[in-house]
């Protein structure tokens, strides 16, 4: 679906220089069928200005930030100004969105290129909130400033909890006004990603009705993400494995530390295994695997406890567009499909319960984990138990004698907690070292993430975003000067909703 050159817009074009960034793009994605993507480059925006640059990130891309102007790195980040190495495009992808199939691809979005750091990995560099593309349907192609700016914090905490996750290079202020429900600033988010390569790109594929577009992108990916498959028996199948192995793991890492994406629609599912695209994400405070966040979520599809069972659904939805590479036999390619889904909720389990043990110490593995995790957990449901703090508080000895007089069932499970303890080799230390890497003293509250949004979007007031991202770029830390941003939202905020980015 690729636009005729002439149609790249020459405001931006007339205007690409190179700018001493140590730029190295490559455009391997943009060597596919055109169909894949739209020729286009960024529309310019009226005055754009930096509203914060992340250069811890640059510096692990092997590029130097500092060397800009505010006013270079504003024409720079919002597409203003293009890198004369650049090749512009908008992905074209499907989706399944809340169940529902649809024809989608970047409608916001505009893929600069492939940067190749010093150490030669490849990341793609995005800009979000860059205006209309072919695939903008009624949409104006832009973004508010406060979704963005979540988007950053969001992603940047999920980094810093170890969590396989797209990453923010920049935010930049466009100086236009964006019409959601009122108007509001409108800004541009650059991402950084292994790849957007998503289920609903495979989904796109397929709907090509060619079997050879189908295998020309599981060809790409399997040389960019996943090259010690080239050799396989049969490559498509452990391809297929692969990324069921990669969800698994992510998925239970969400669930570890509290968060709920919100939006799992198989366009938001990344073939490299990385979070992507926070939109109306949160993390739950109170314990209540029953949370939604998501105004748009109103039948609870992507509650917290529904995370694993559609992951699985996602994927399903994966093996179903590979179904003619994996067999000549449909017949035996679905028996093929369906076995290695049907795997999902094993590898899943295994990923979450390892997880579990190291938040409750353990390191060594006993029949009746399983039984004393439930247990605890159908407790704090009970109680709404403050999910992060609870599990800090375990592992760094809190919890004093008060709760457990105060409440038999506590005392009993923590008894047997402490009994289960001491049958480990070696010392308590071990086990609360580990607890301590496992447990999180700070994540994004939610009500702390809406005061610092309001703050900038509000009053262009970055302070409090700032020495948010401060505290949370040492999770684990026990730092004092960070002591209110761990505190649970008052009850007057316990009731709260999120909202895409696209309609706020």
């Amino acid at each position: 679906m690729k636009d005729n050159t002439a149609t790249i817009r020459s405001e931006a074009k007339a205007q690409s220089v190179t700018l001493s960034v140590d730029w190295n793009f490559d455009h391997s994605y943009a060597r596919l069928p055109d169909y894949f993507y739209a020729q286009l480059a960024p529309v310019p925006v009226r005055a754009p200005q930096v509203a914060i640059l992340n250069h811890a990130l640059a510096a692990t891309l092997g590029l130097d930030l500092h060397t800009l102007s505010k006013q270079d790195a504003a024409a720079l980040f919002s597409g203003n100004v293009l890198p004369d190495t650049a090749h512009p495009i908008a992905q074209a992808y499907a989706g399944h969105q809340f169940g529902h199939f649809t024809m989608l691809g970047d409608g916001r979005a505009i893929l600069l290129g492939e940067h190749l750091t010093p150490t030669g990995d490849r990341f793609d560099i995005q800009f979000k909130g860059s205006g209309q593309t072919p695939f903008s349907r009624r949409g104006d192609g832009r973004a508010a400033l406060a979704p963005m700016l979540r988007e950053y914090i969001i992603s940047e905490a999920m980094h810093a909890l170890n969590i396989p996750t797209t990453r923010s290079l920049a935010v930049i202020t466009t100086g236009e006004w964006v019409m959601r429900e009122k108007p509001l600033p409108g800004a541009i988010l650059t991402r950084v990603a292994a790849s957007h390569i998503r289920v609903g790109t495979f989904q796109y594929a397929a709907g090509q009705r060619n079997d050879t577009a189908i295998k020309m992108l599981a060809d790409y990916v399997i040389q960019r993400h996943y090259p010690d498959l080239e050799d396989a028996e049969n490559p498509y199948l452990s391809l297929l494995n692969c990324v069921i192995e990669r969800q698994a793991a992510l998925v239970a890492q969400w669930m570890l530390v509290g968060f709920i994406h919100g939006v799992m629609n198989t366009d938001n599912m990344s073939i490299s295994g990385e979070t992507i695209d926070y939109g109306p994400c949160a993390f739950i405070d109170g314990y209540d695997p029953d949370t939604v966040f998501s105004s748009i979520d109103q039948h609870g599809r992507y509650r917290y406890k529904n995370q694993p069972l559609m992951a699985q659904w996602n994927l399903a939805r994966f093996a179903e567009t590979l179904l003619p590479l994996l067999d000549p036999s449909q017949e035996k390619a679905i028996t093929i499909a369906e076995e290695a889904i049907h795997a999902f909720p094993q590898r899943y389990q295994i990923q979450w319960m390892a997880g579990m043990r190291r938040k409750l110490g353990l390191y060594t593995e006993e029949a009746e984990d399983a039984e004393l995790i439930s247990t605890l957990l159908d407790w704090m449901q009970q109680q709404q138990t403050d999910y992060t703090n609870f599990f800090r508080a375990l592992s760094v000895s809190r919890l004093n004698d008060q709760i457990a007089s105060q409440d038999t069932e506590f005392a009993a499970w923590h008894a047997g907690w402490k009994s289960r303890l001491s049958r480990q080799p070696g010392s308590a230390d071990t086990a609360y070292h580990i607890m301590q890497q496992s447990n999180p003293t700070i994540i994004p509250r939610n009500h702390r993430v809406e005061e610092a949004l309001s703050a900038a979007s509000d009053h262009g007031d970055f302070t409090p975003m700032k020495r948010l991202l401060a505290a949370l770029a040492n999770p684990f830390a026990d730092l004092a000067e960070f002591n209110d941003l761990r505190t649970p939202p008052p009850p007057s905020e316990r009731i709260y909703q999120t909202f895409c980015g696209t309609w706020i």
